[in-house]
């Protein structure tokens, strides 16, 4: 009898039934892993704002571009991973899927090592190219080393529960996020508080929760009963599978990282306006993290339910999940972006007490809140393409569309209309633009898809 039928509790079955519900089944605790961790990084930033002031808020957001450029590759590959185990575990080939998972936590493993040494040998060197002030460098490059040391333990955790979702398991990656998330926000306070050790203080306890997190995930997938089931003394890397994870990963993840890296251009922009406007951005970009968490699920979400159903051809369904999951993002967004908008200073006050930063973090919410509708659009058909196999392609019109919009944006405008304001309008622009390419690319990548099976059909 095959894995397939005989789902965990946890697992949800996506080639049969109802879609939306199961749909909103899987999204809600992925949305809300997504947003619980923010939470816990927003702890981080009101306890470092708060005890030890806005130098220090400065310091530790002033890293976050970076830290996500350096990181988002590897995140991306995890995708790779996610799309194979669903595929094979749909079709119930049980002997891949072990294969691959155990490919992809090796590499995971293997990833977060390199993480480690390339954060600690440049975090100084990078922070210096993004024009960091030297009032917070010093304390911006310290954050980062501290936090890069936990990169293993970070990576190994995201892979497996990339792992667990592919299966249909939203739960329990859920579950072991609010383990360690109360366990760093309680560890914040403690070293901040007590022993005031600051910038420091909230590294340590970030790479001390993810090392709990990790722990949690590799148990259950030891103790798991399915065919994705962990063994140590299987831990290797398959080329054949690890090829396959490439295939779809690396463009994925190259996206984010290029992405990642306009959002760097954004952070050193913001950076010539002073100490007070990186507060402010600091601020606002953790609360713009909420909207990205949320249809970042959903996309996740569309990517994990169109492998698996292509895994079975089930071509209507995969439409009709691509159909339901626009709908799901456009409520979310407009739901989450409008109420962002509307209370943008009642938020923004949590985080610091100075007007000055909250006028800053008001300028930068203005317009990529109330218009995010459209990001959490641009993300739905590169996930329902990368859940068919095709990465390549809306890699390459993500950039072209949005780093390409931000990189004219900064480079020929911004220098003509110096305002925070106008610097982050390139965000709806950039998202508009790449919805039309992707779109387009989407309908031939579908018909390609289609043809080829009907091809097949007609052969048998």
């Amino acid at each position: 009898m095959s894995s397939v039928s005989q789902r965990s509790k946890y697992e949800i079955d996506m080639c049969n039934g109802s879609i939306m519900d199961k749909l909103i089944t899987f999204s809600l605790p992925l949305m809300l892993s997504g947003i619980l961790q923010l939470l816990f990084n927003a702890v981080d930033l009101v306890v470092v704002g708060r005890f030890t002031g806005s130098q220090a808020l400065a310091a530790v957001g002033s890293t976050t571009a970076l830290i996500n450029m350096f990181i988002n590759f590897f995140m991306g590959v995890s995708l790779g991973a996610n799309v194979l185990v669903a595929r094979f575990y749909a079709s119930g080939k049980e002997s891949e899927v072990s294969q691959i998972v155990h490919t992809a936590v090796t590499f995971a493993l293997i990833s977060g090592v390199v993480m480690a040494v390339v954060g600690n040998v440049f975090s100084r060197g990078a922070l210096e190219l993004m024009e960091t002030p030297d009032d917070v460098i010093g304390q911006s490059a310290l954050y980062m080393r501290i936090y890069f040391l936990g990169m293993p333990f970070f990576m190994v955790y995201n892979y497996g529960a990339s792992i667990l979702r592919a299966v249909g398991d939203t739960r329990r990656p859920l579950y072991f996020l609010i383990i360690s998330g109360v366990i760093n926000a309680g560890l914040n306070l403690f070293l901040v508080t007590v022993f005031a050790l600051g910038v420091a203080g909230v590294a340590i306890a970030t790479v001390f929760s993810q090392m709990i997190s990790c722990v949690l995930v590799l148990n259950c997938l030891y103790r798991s009963k399915g065919c994705y089931q962990i063994r140590f003394s299987k831990l290797m890397i398959k080329g054949v599978y690890l090829k396959q994870i490439f295939q779809v990963g690396i463009p994925a993840g190259i996206q984010s990282t290029v992405i990642s890296f306009s959002n760097v251009l954004l952070q050193s922009s913001v950076n010539s306006f002073g100490q007070i406007a990186m507060a402010g951005y600091t601020a606002a970009n953790n609360i713009f993290g909420f909207l990205y968490v949320s249809v970042n699920s959903i996309s996740q979400t569309c990517m994990s339910f169109t492998s698996q159903n292509y895994g079975v051809k089930k071509w209507k369904r995969m439409d009709k999940v691509l159909i339901d999951c626009i709908i799901l993002s456009i409520t979310v967004t407009l739901l989450l972006g409008g109420s962002a908008c509307i209370f943008g200073k009642n938020l923004l006050h949590i985080y610091t007490s100075d007007p000055e930063v909250i006028v800053c973090g008001m300028e930068i919410l203005l317009y990529t809140t109330a218009t995010y509708f459209l990001c959490g659009l641009m993300d739905l058909f590169p996930g329902a393409m990368r859940g068919m196999g095709h990465s390549g392609v809306p890699m390459i019109l993500s950039i072209i569309g949005t780093v390409g919009t931000r990189i004219v944006w900064i480079y020929l405008l911004f220098p003509y209309y110096r305002s925070l304001r106008f610097l982050f309008f390139s965000y709806p622009a950039s998202w508009l633009f790449t919805i039309v390419m992707q779109v387009i690319c989407f309908y031939f990548v579908r018909r390609k898809v289609y043809g080829q099976t009907k091809a097949k059909e007609m052969q048998t």
